[in-house]
């Protein structure tokens, strides 16, 4: 792994960290958990936990090559008073986790005898803290803030894994691209987001 790669890497995940912890402060707390979001299987109690479960929890011991401890993922993340601001201080320690070069290198063993290299699965988290914050954000009537950037990393990301992501059907069909989309946007629609 090159020091770009990791210094690159290492700049996106604290953009997206932080855009992903303002977002999740910005969901109402009377947000009805049943609504709909841009992710059709889910709604957003589902989207929530999932965000919050594989993008601080998980991207921290991915870094340490932990296990999540048993029963993490059955909390009910979006139930628990105060969850965004847990939220935001989970994802403080998993980027920290991130922040010397060594997390970055070799790989990781995903079970399953699955293995990948470890700056691939950050990459991987990275896409999800930023595209599922835009599902998010889309869910509860907010913003988004990416920089081109962070943008271009995450199209790199969706470039490289979404036919994987879609034979487990992470991804839907690609949408098409409006003219003029920035690098995020033409992330989200390979993802299968619509944009309008």
């Amino acid at each position: 792994m090159s020091e770009q790669v990791y210094e690159n890497g290492l700049i996106c995940m604290r953009e997206a960290a932080a855009e992903a912890a303002r977002i999740a402060r910005g969901v109402p707390s009377d947000a009805p958990l049943g609504a709909p979001t841009p992710c059709a299987d889910w709604d957003l109690r589902a989207l929530l936990q999932h965000w919050v479960l594989y993008t601080a929890h998980g991207l921290e011991r991915r870094a340490r090559r932990e296990p999540l401890p048993e029963g993490l993922s059955a909390r009910d993340f979006p139930a628990e008073p105060g969850w965004a601001a847990d939220y935001a201080t989970q994802l403080e320690r998993a980027v920290a986790a991130w922040a010397a070069p060594e997390p970055w290198e070799g790989e990781i063993d995903l079970g399953g005898g699955m293995v990948m290299p470890a700056a691939e699965i950050a990459g991987m988290v990275i896409k999800e803290m930023a595209v599922h914050g835009w599902d998010v954000a889309r869910a509860t009537g907010q913003e988004v803030r990416v920089s081109p950037a962070l943008g271009a990393f995450v199209l790199g990301v969706v470039e490289q894994h979404a036919e994987i992501y879609r034979q487990y059907d992470g991804f839907a069909e690609a949408r098409p691209v409006p003219a003029g989309a920035s690098d995020f946007e033409r992330a989200l629609a390979l993802s299968g987001r619509g944009l309008g």
